[in-house]
């Protein structure tokens, strides 16, 4: 019996040689060609839609990936192999610019026995629409697979540099001094800062290629970033830096070794583009992330709204509407002029732009911010699940049983569109939701204090102590 594929926050993952197989894989492939034979447009005098297949560093992406490209060709579609890995922007940018479609083997931050596929659209992460259309595919084909079909390999991470090149003040960024701790978390991304700035002025760490990962997961959040802390302290540099596995998502360190939140690295983002680069539109957030955003719409009077986990529901915002500024709480932004999708490098080189413009250190920047719109204390804790629950069924068995009050604040609102939101007069919350890519529970917390973000992530746990293993 054949096993289920499905789609989740951002694309299908799975442990590798359990559901994530060739088999699997191949099946995956086939579904995808049926929907781009029946979906994409031809060019002029040809059929054959342009599609790009890229891979990051995990164990044997590069295998499945030519997989996939030899199933593309056998169904008569024209298809590019990257000849190295990549990181996800680039499979972004090519779907922008250069092919109607791009598809990435990666599992992202996922632990290293895990691999995935994500589809990129307009240069972002494909719609749920599109996904679930994919999965309606699924073995409506048998999978035509012919030995031989090998497609063309090309380098195209330049494609990907001039963009990103041509979206930066490079001028500007000439008169940054200071030294960059980059911690490539042995990612795809690995070098990639070394294109924009001396490599004199960065430090890199763990940018070789290790398919374990080091025994670390691959995502840049404080309990993996150490050793990133530690050096940015002892080599006295301006920021430290991390990638992700696949370089989409971003972790930034101040001068002091503190742990920049990515509800802050968002404010400082948007707050300095609305007021230095007239940055105008509406702010979209995932409703994992904080109120400092929503103050900040707030004052510039601009539109504001929460969606549901995951930057495909960003990107989707930022395709139909007039998106400012998109942001998820696991490391992924994005503003107008920009891909719509999640890019640790261009966030890296955003942040390092504001700090060369206005010739202040992280902490000060982040700083101005917290005096500007309030202190904001946010964390996450995750919790293994027991076994898989129904998110909405879940989400209003505990909106049931909240008192009036928790921990002396009064409930002013609470969301339920994917897991349960509590919303504090204050604008303080408390998020509960089981992971869309990991068999985890998350609960996310932010006040003005650690004491109370800590003791709102305590009350969580204990809501949802009958889902925890």
């Amino acid at each position: 019996m054949a096993s289920e594929i499905k789609f989740g926050t951002d694309g299908w993952r799975g442990v590798i040689a359990w559901d994530f197989t060739f088999e699997n894989v191949r099946r995956m492939a086939q579904a995808l060609a049926d929907y781009i034979n029946e979906n994409a447009p031809g060019e002029e005098g040809s059929k054959a839609p342009k599609i790009f297949v890229g891979y990051d560093r995990r164990f044997m992406s590069d295998l499945f990936a030519a997989d996939i490209a030899s199933i593309f060709r056998a169904n008569k579609i024209d298809v590019t192999l990257s000849a190295s890995p990549i990181s996800s922007p680039v499979a972004a940018c090519l779907s922008l610019s250069k092919c109607w479609m791009s598809i990435m083997v990666t599992a992202s931050h996922n632990p290293a026995n895990y691999n995935g596929i994500k589809i990129k659209l307009a240069g972002g992460s494909a719609p749920a629409r599109v996904t679930k259309e994919v999965e309606e595919l699924l073995d409506q084909n048998s999978v035509l697979l012919l030995y031989g079909q090998k497609a063309d390999k090309k380098d195209v991470t330049d494609v990907y540099l001039k963009y990103v090149a041509s979206h930066i003040n490079a001028k500007k960024l000439k008169t940054f001094k200071g030294k960059v701790v980059m911690d490539y978390m042995y990612g795809a991304a690995a070098g990639y800062l070394e294109k924009f700035l001396p490599e004199k002025q960065v430090i890199a760490l763990r940018a070789e290629h290790d398919p374990t990962f080091g025994g670390e997961q691959p995502e840049p959040v404080e309990k993996n970033l150490t050793e990133l802390k530690k050096t940015v302290v002892a080599k006295k540099a301006a920021l430290g830096v991390a990638f992700d596995g696949d370089g989409d998502r971003v972790a930034l360190i101040d001068e002091k070794g503190t742990y920049l939140t990515p509800c802050v690295i968002a404010a400082v983002l948007c707050d300095y583009f609305i007021k230095h680069k007239k940055l105008d539109g509406k702010i979209v957030q995932t409703v994992s992330m904080g109120y400092l955003l929503k103050r900040i719409a707030r004052k510039h009077e601009m539109l504001f709204e929460e969606v549901g986990v995951g930057f495909k529901n960003v990107a989707e915002r930022m395709n139909l509407d007039d998106v400012a500024f998109g942001v998820e709480e696991s490391g992924g932004f994005a503003w107008k002029g920009n891909l719509p999708d999640r890019d640790g490098l261009t966030v890296a080189l955003a942040f390092l732009d504001i700090m060369a413009q206005t010739g202040k250190k992280a902490s000060e920047l982040c700083a101005e911010v917290a005096e500007e719109y309030g202190a904001s204390v946010y964390m996450r804790r995750d919790l293994p699940l027991a076994k898989p629950v129904d998110k909405g069924v879940m989400a209003e068995k505990m909106r049931k049983k909240l008192p009036k009050k928790i921990n002396g604040q009064r409930i002013a609102e609470t969301l339920t569109f994917d897991g349960l939101k509590i919303i504090f007069e204050n604008d303080e919350w408390l998020l509960l939701r089981p992971s869309g890519t990991e068999p985890l529970l998350r609960v996310y917390a932010e006040t003005a204090t650690k004491k109370g973000t800590q003791a709102l992530l305590d009350f969580g746990e204990k809501l949802m102590a009958p889902y925890v293993k």
